[in-house]
Protein backbone atom coordinates (compact mmCIF):
# COMPACT_ATOMS: atom_id res chain seq x y z
CA UNK A 1 0.00 0.00 0.00
CA UNK A 2 1.41 3.36 -1.14
CA UNK A 3 2.30 6.04 1.99
CA UNK A 4 -0.84 8.52 0.09
CA UNK A 5 -3.84 5.20 0.22
CA UNK A 6 -2.27 5.00 4.49
CA UNK A 7 -2.50 8.66 4.65
CA UNK A 8 -6.27 8.54 3.45
CA UNK A 9 -7.21 5.95 5.46
CA UNK A 10 -5.74 7.35 8.28
CA UNK A 11 -8.47 10.32 8.01
CA UNK A 12 -11.10 7.84 7.56
CA UNK A 13 -10.73 6.67 10.94
CA UNK A 14 -13.66 7.08 13.48
CA UNK A 15 -13.38 10.14 15.78
CA UNK A 16 -14.65 10.87 19.24
CA UNK A 17 -15.87 14.36 19.71
CA UNK A 18 -16.89 15.61 22.76
CA UNK A 19 -19.24 18.66 22.85
CA UNK A 20 -19.97 20.98 26.11
CA UNK A 21 -22.49 23.53 26.32
CA UNK A 22 -23.11 25.92 29.73
CA UNK A 23 -26.06 28.03 29.03
CA UNK A 24 -25.24 31.26 31.43
CA UNK A 25 -22.49 33.41 31.34
CA UNK A 26 -21.88 32.64 34.75
CA UNK A 27 -21.55 28.86 34.19
CA UNK A 28 -18.00 27.03 33.67
CA UNK A 29 -17.25 24.54 31.08
CA UNK A 30 -14.11 23.30 32.86
CA UNK A 31 -15.34 20.58 34.38
CA UNK A 32 -17.18 19.21 31.11
CA UNK A 33 -14.38 19.74 29.28
CA UNK A 34 -11.79 18.35 32.05
CA UNK A 35 -14.26 14.96 31.81
CA UNK A 36 -14.49 15.12 28.22
CA UNK A 37 -10.40 14.83 27.67
CA UNK A 38 -10.35 12.18 30.50
CA UNK A 39 -12.53 10.21 27.78
CA UNK A 40 -10.40 10.92 25.24
CA UNK A 41 -12.46 13.10 23.24
CA UNK A 42 -9.96 14.06 20.21
CA UNK A 43 -12.15 17.37 19.66
CA UNK A 44 -14.00 19.10 21.98
CA UNK A 45 -16.99 21.57 20.93
CA UNK A 46 -17.79 24.40 23.27
CA UNK A 47 -21.25 25.82 23.16
CA UNK A 48 -21.91 29.39 25.25
CA UNK A 49 -26.10 29.56 24.38
CA UNK A 50 -28.64 28.71 26.01
CA UNK A 51 -29.98 25.09 25.03
CA UNK A 52 -33.61 27.03 23.38
CA UNK A 53 -31.41 29.14 20.97
CA UNK A 54 -30.19 27.42 17.75
CA UNK A 55 -26.86 25.79 18.96
CA UNK A 56 -24.59 26.72 15.64
CA UNK A 57 -21.64 24.69 17.34
CA UNK A 58 -23.69 21.32 17.46
CA UNK A 59 -25.24 21.97 14.23
CA UNK A 60 -21.30 22.49 12.44
CA UNK A 61 -20.33 18.96 14.60
CA UNK A 62 -23.34 17.52 13.24
CA UNK A 63 -22.06 18.33 9.36
CA UNK A 64 -18.59 17.18 10.39
CA UNK A 65 -19.18 14.13 12.02
CA UNK A 66 -18.87 10.86 9.23
CA UNK A 67 -20.57 6.92 10.34
CA UNK A 68 -18.59 5.35 13.06
CA UNK A 69 -17.74 8.69 14.79
CA UNK A 70 -18.88 8.94 18.50
CA UNK A 71 -20.59 11.81 20.13
CA UNK A 72 -19.43 12.32 23.83
CA UNK A 73 -21.71 14.43 26.54
CA UNK A 74 -20.84 15.02 29.98
CA UNK A 75 -24.42 14.76 30.89
CA UNK A 76 -27.59 14.35 28.65
CA UNK A 77 -29.21 17.69 29.41
CA UNK A 78 -25.63 19.15 27.83
CA UNK A 79 -27.46 17.89 24.66
CA UNK A 80 -30.75 18.62 25.09
CA UNK A 81 -33.17 20.44 27.27
CA UNK A 82 -36.13 19.32 25.76
CA UNK A 83 -37.30 15.15 25.45
CA UNK A 84 -38.72 16.40 21.80
CA UNK A 85 -35.32 17.82 21.07
CA UNK A 86 -33.68 14.31 22.31
CA UNK A 87 -35.85 12.20 20.31
CA UNK A 88 -34.54 14.15 17.32
CA UNK A 89 -31.09 14.12 17.92
CA UNK A 90 -31.33 10.07 18.82
CA UNK A 91 -32.58 9.37 15.22
CA UNK A 92 -30.31 11.61 13.48
CA UNK A 93 -27.57 9.83 15.19
CA UNK A 94 -29.03 6.39 14.69
CA UNK A 95 -29.69 7.20 10.65
CA UNK A 96 -26.01 8.87 10.32
CA UNK A 97 -24.37 5.63 12.15
CA UNK A 98 -22.53 8.00 14.53
CA UNK A 99 -22.40 6.50 18.29
CA UNK A 100 -23.05 8.55 21.51
CA UNK A 101 -22.09 8.30 24.98
CA UNK A 102 -23.25 10.25 27.91
CA UNK A 103 -20.98 9.67 30.41
CA UNK A 104 -23.33 10.54 33.99
CA UNK A 105 -26.46 8.48 32.59
CA UNK A 106 -23.59 5.26 31.16
CA UNK A 107 -25.03 5.56 27.63
CA UNK A 108 -22.88 3.87 25.10
CA UNK A 109 -25.03 3.14 21.77
CA UNK A 110 -21.93 1.21 20.60
CA UNK A 111 -22.88 -1.47 22.37
CA UNK A 112 -26.57 -3.36 22.29
CA UNK A 113 -28.05 -2.20 25.94
CA UNK A 114 -26.80 0.86 25.68
CA UNK A 115 -28.33 1.40 22.18
CA UNK A 116 -31.56 -0.52 23.74
CA UNK A 117 -31.02 2.45 26.96
CA UNK A 118 -31.21 5.39 24.30
CA UNK A 119 -34.07 4.24 22.33
CA UNK A 120 -35.90 3.43 25.74
CA UNK A 121 -35.23 6.89 26.32
CA UNK A 122 -36.01 8.76 23.04
CA UNK A 123 -39.32 6.06 23.26
CA UNK A 124 -40.31 7.74 26.54
CA UNK A 125 -39.68 11.44 25.05
CA UNK A 126 -41.66 10.70 22.35
CA UNK A 127 -44.82 9.05 24.53
CA UNK A 128 -44.17 12.65 26.65
CA UNK A 129 -44.76 14.79 23.59
CA UNK A 130 -47.73 12.35 22.34
CA UNK A 131 -49.11 12.61 25.87
CA UNK A 132 -48.67 16.34 25.99
CA UNK A 133 -50.37 17.20 22.35
CA UNK A 134 -53.41 14.39 23.92
CA UNK A 135 -54.01 16.72 26.61
CA UNK A 136 -53.95 20.17 24.56
CA UNK A 137 -56.31 18.48 22.39
CA UNK A 138 -58.82 17.13 25.28
CA UNK A 139 -57.68 21.19 27.17
CA UNK A 140 -59.53 22.78 23.49
CA UNK A 141 -62.16 20.69 23.44
CA UNK A 142 -63.70 21.00 26.88
CA UNK A 143 -63.23 24.75 26.47
CA UNK A 144 -64.88 25.06 23.15
CA UNK A 145 -67.98 23.22 25.11
CA UNK A 146 -68.37 25.69 27.60
CA UNK A 147 -68.00 28.16 24.88
CA UNK A 148 -64.50 29.17 24.99
CA UNK A 149 -62.88 28.87 21.45
CA UNK A 150 -59.50 30.75 21.99
CA UNK A 151 -57.88 33.69 21.19
CA UNK A 152 -57.96 37.18 22.92
CA UNK A 153 -61.05 38.17 24.66
CA UNK A 154 -63.58 40.55 23.01
CA UNK A 155 -63.45 43.74 23.16
CA UNK A 156 -66.34 45.86 24.34
CA UNK A 157 -69.47 47.56 22.72
CA UNK A 158 -68.18 50.72 24.16
CA UNK A 159 -64.82 50.38 22.63
CA UNK A 160 -66.23 48.94 19.38
CA UNK A 161 -68.46 51.83 19.28
CA UNK A 162 -65.53 54.28 20.19
CA UNK A 163 -63.64 52.31 17.60
CA UNK A 164 -65.87 53.17 14.87
CA UNK A 165 -66.35 56.82 15.62
CA UNK A 166 -63.22 57.83 15.81
CA UNK A 167 -62.13 55.91 12.31
CA UNK A 168 -65.30 57.90 11.10
CA UNK A 169 -63.63 61.29 12.27
CA UNK A 170 -60.36 60.46 10.34
CA UNK A 171 -58.19 59.33 13.04
CA UNK A 172 -55.46 57.22 12.47
CA UNK A 173 -55.65 53.07 13.46
CA UNK A 174 -52.10 53.62 15.55
CA UNK A 175 -53.52 56.59 17.94
CA UNK A 176 -56.51 55.13 18.11
CA UNK A 177 -54.98 52.39 19.51
CA UNK A 178 -53.07 54.51 21.78
CA UNK A 179 -56.08 56.31 22.44
CA UNK A 180 -58.22 53.54 23.88
CA UNK A 181 -55.97 51.27 25.20
CA UNK A 182 -55.97 48.38 23.08
CA UNK A 183 -53.46 46.76 20.75
CA UNK A 184 -53.22 48.44 17.09
CA UNK A 185 -53.83 44.56 15.32
CA UNK A 186 -57.39 45.09 17.61
CA UNK A 187 -58.34 48.16 15.69
CA UNK A 188 -56.76 46.59 12.51
CA UNK A 189 -59.05 43.08 12.86
CA UNK A 190 -62.09 45.58 13.88
CA UNK A 191 -62.00 47.40 10.65
CA UNK A 192 -61.34 44.49 8.64
CA UNK A 193 -64.49 42.74 9.90
CA UNK A 194 -67.00 46.00 10.30
CA UNK A 195 -65.30 48.34 7.35
CA UNK A 196 -65.81 47.51 3.58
Amino acid sequence: MECSQMGDLKEMKAKIYGYARVSTQEQSMHSQVDALESFGCQQIVLEKESGRKRRKELENLFLRMRAGDTLVVTKLDRLSRTTKDLLEISEFLQKKNIHFISLKEKIDTSSPMGKFYFILIAAIAEMEVSMIRERTLLGLEAAKKRGRCGGRPKISAEKSDAIKQLISRGMSKKEIAARLKVSISTVYNYTKHTCT
